[in-house]
């Protein structure tokens, strides 16, 4: 059963149980209530009655005219016995055939007679008192049901059918509205559904646009829209990825096969000359290996680390006496801001990794006069480390893909500045091991500045 049927049918499932509670119920609270109403104002009637009786049989010297009686049952259609101290009957109304009780008890054809029955004979007994004494005994018969009237029927059956129209009214309502809020809610729900069909099956660039004002239903369709982009832009990546990798193994892979075939050809001698050709070759293909390993180790399993406590301050420092005859020998400059020894666990090695790769990469952007700067600070439990650089700097909307790999920002493969678009990749794989982040930011034309931050770890914490 589909979203829009399971709506539909809940709504007037509801609407249905809901109505026919309410109908019962307020039918029976109405009912009780208007019966009580018609019993206290029965019992109200009597007491009048009697209290009438009671004065005219003492101001007539406990004397009654038989038809003053026969008045108050025929107008009231009640039996009235009045008796003396000994039980002795003076008057009554009752086994007359004009009286209202003779017509009761012959039939009556009002609609509450035959709706309800005639009910039961019942007498109440009131004392007749004169002066503060019971002088005798007024008695009145009557129907208990006697007081559902012809026009009490009518005002229940009125309200039960206003309740039951009502009812329906509600339903019929209830329904439209479940149909209308159904379709705006299913009708936009097929729509992304559909888009997230098209991209399952390969259209990366269908999209979601639904009219609505439905909040959720809103996010949804802005999170298809964000996957179908995201999955585009991948895919886009994955391709650039495949050609990048194809282009990287066939350079080195073109000039043994080039090499070897003219050793074999005897068009070369494989002097030491061609020999180291061939052998650095082979290297710059392990370390493309090595570096494909290294940006995938993160995302595919644990990456293993030797942690060690080291004097980052002191490694950092050797490290950046390696590069600073390369940055001489192009006319740039590299500086550092640290002084303070700081003592951390980490993987000495990876950290020589990140260090080279951070390095190597400010080697090949910086333009003439270039300068890099390192810094290193301690913050509380962790070290932040920073590389700056006043190179060519990276565009804004190529800042979001630097971490991916195969990703360059010279497009060209220049190998004096292109590289293999691994490294940065790498560098994060391994800060993030460390449970470490990693920042950029950059100004195309003024240049990048990377901040590692680190944990500091000591051995007794571990």
């Amino acid at each position: 059963m589909n979203l829009f049927r399971k709506i539909i049918l809940s709504f007037i499932l509801t609407i249905l149980v809901s109505i026919t509670i309410i109908s019962i119920t307020s039918n029976i609270m109405i009912n009780n209530r208007f019966k009580n109403y018609l019993e206290e104002e029965q019992q109200i009637k009597f007491d009048k009655i009697y209290e009438e009786i009671n004065n005219y049989y003492i101001d007539e010297n406990l004397s009654l005219n038989q038809m003053n009686l026969m008045h108050y049952s025929m107008a009231e259609d009640i039996d009235l016995t009045i008796k003396d101290t000994e039980e002795n009957i003076i008057y009554t109304t009752k086994n007359s055939p004009k009286n209202g009780m003779g017509r009761m008890h012959m039939g009556r054809n009002s609609m509450h007679a035959n709706k309800y029955g005639l009910g039961n004979y019942v007498e109440k007994l009131y004392p007749l008192v004169y002066d503060s004494n019971a002088v005798g005994s007024l008695t009145i018969g009557y129907i208990d049901n006697s007081y559902i009237t012809d026009g009490a029927v009518i005002f229940l059956d009125t309200m039960t059918q206003s309740l039951s129209i009502s009812g329906l009214f509600a339903i019929a309502i209830g329904i439209i509205i479940s149909l209308v809020l159904s379709n705006s809610l299913t009708k936009p729900l097929m729509v992304i559904t559909e888009t997230a069909n098209k991209i399952r099956h390969g259209d990366l660039k269908a999209k979601s646009n639904v009219c609505t004002n439905t909040k959720e239903i809103i996010e949804l369709s802005n999170t298809i829209n964000y996957l179908s982009n995201t999955l585009s832009d991948q895919d886009k990546i994955r391709k650039q990825y495949a050609s990048d990798i194809s282009h990287e193994l066939r350079t080195p892979l073109t000039t043994l096969k080039s090499h070897l075939e003219a050793m074999l050809d005897k068009v070369l001698e494989p002097s030491d000359e061609h020999l180291e050709i061939l052998m650095t070759e082979i290297n710059r293909l392990s370390k493309l290996i090595d570096d494909l390993k290294d940006s995938f180790v993160k995302e595919e399993y644990s990456m293993d680390l030797n942690l060690i406590e080291v004097d980052i301050t002191e490694e950092l420092m050797s490290i950046i006496k390696t590069y600073e005859p390369l940055y001489e020998e192009k006319g740039f400059s590299i500086e550092f801001n640290f002084k303070e020894d700081i003592l951390i666990l980490i993987d000495i090695d990876r950290f020589k990794q990140i260090m080279n790769n951070l390095l190597s990469n400010s080697l090949r952007y910086l333009n003439k006069d270039g300068k890099v700067i390192v810094d290193l600070l301690r913050n509380d439990d962790s070290i932040l480390l920073s590389v700056s650089d006043n190179g060519i700097g990276i565009k804004a909307n190529d800042l979001p893909y630097v971490f991916n790999r195969f990703f360059r920002v010279d497009t060209s493969r220049n190998k004096s500045t292109g590289g293999t678009g691994l490294g940065l990749p790498i560098v994060k794989s391994i800060v993030e091991a460390h449970n470490g982040s990693i920042t950029i930011n950059s100004e195309y034309g003024k240049g990048t500045n990377i901040t590692i931050k680190l944990p500091i770890t000591k051995k007794n914490h571990l």
